[in-house]
């Protein structure tokens, strides 16, 4: 079900925003060679606890840690463990959210382990402005489908692949809510977006096939040919004229211009 949030309820929202802008912020430090994803998603939550909010996915239908972290060709879902060293010239996203009194947040980065090729730096670099690309579009009175659109126009001419079979959400007091929110074209523009609505916005992006299989743990997606994938994630609160980015902090919100 759509949900269109009262001011109050949006206050919340901004709040739990704010928080897990936070952790990707000092979660940053921590992505070094060296470091497992086990101990990323033990400091992941310790640093959600701190804020006073709660992680949203840790026992999400089952899931066992307050983040999906996942490496290289993983492009989803990743599940943390000991024995997963980082790497140098690896890449790995961190997906995670918090609830702060009931109210949820959504955001993924993809970080660099170290020194990593020109072209996965340019596949995480890519991905994360696709996302700025596709958010023009997110004003009251489009299509959800007007946003994986403008994502799609602008990776097209690199030549990498968009994943299909995961997509953007609504989000709210629930993690997963209607709308589903492509990153790609679809043949039907979608629903409508109306103010104040909130959607989290994700592209994942391959630098092979678009085409991902499940990795064999039940969670875990990975792309088909082995090849890279990044994605970045925010959570928007649809206004009429540009969006709200709810998950970056005040200085990273001037820095890509966005509000």
């Amino acid at each position: 079900m759509v949900t269109i949030k009262s001011e109050h309820e949006i206050e919340l929202m901004r709040a739990a925003g704010l928080a897990l802008a936070t952790v990707h912020k000092q979660l940053e430090e921590y992505v070094k060679p060296g470091i497992s994803t086990f101990e990323l998603d033990r400091i992941c939550e310790k640093l959600i606890r701190g804020l006073g909010c709660l992680p949203s996915f840790k026992g999400y239908e089952g899931f066992p840690a307050s983040a999906c972290i996942s490496v290289n060709e993983e492009v989803v879902h990743g599940i943390p463990s000991r024995n997963r060293i980082l790497r140098e010239g690896d890449i790995v996203s961190i997906d995670t959210g918090t609830i702060y009194k009931g109210w949820q947040s959504d955001a993924a980065r993809t970080h660099a382990v170290g020194k990593v090729s020109g072209e996965a730096r340019d596949l995480i670099d890519r991905t994360r402005q696709s996302f700025f690309e596709g958010i023009k579009m997110a004003v009251a009175g489009n299509h959800v489908n007007d946003i994986g659109r403008a994502i799609e126009d602008y990776i097209s001419p690199f030549g990498y692949g968009i994943v299909e079979d995961l997509v953007g959400h609504g989000i709210g007091q629930e993690m997963h809510e209607e709308p589903e929110v492509p990153n790609f074209t679809c043949a039907r523009r979608g629903m409508k977006l109306r103010k104040n609505m909130t959607i989290a916005v994700e592209p994942m992006i391959n630098l092979g096939t678009w085409e991902v299989i499940e990795g064999g743990n039940g969670w875990t997606y990975v792309t088909a040919d082995g090849k890279y994938s990044a994605h970045y994630e925010n959570t928007l609160l649809i206004r009429e004229e540009e969006p709200e980015v709810l998950s970056l902090l005040p200085e990273e919100k001037k820095l890509y211009g966005v509000k």
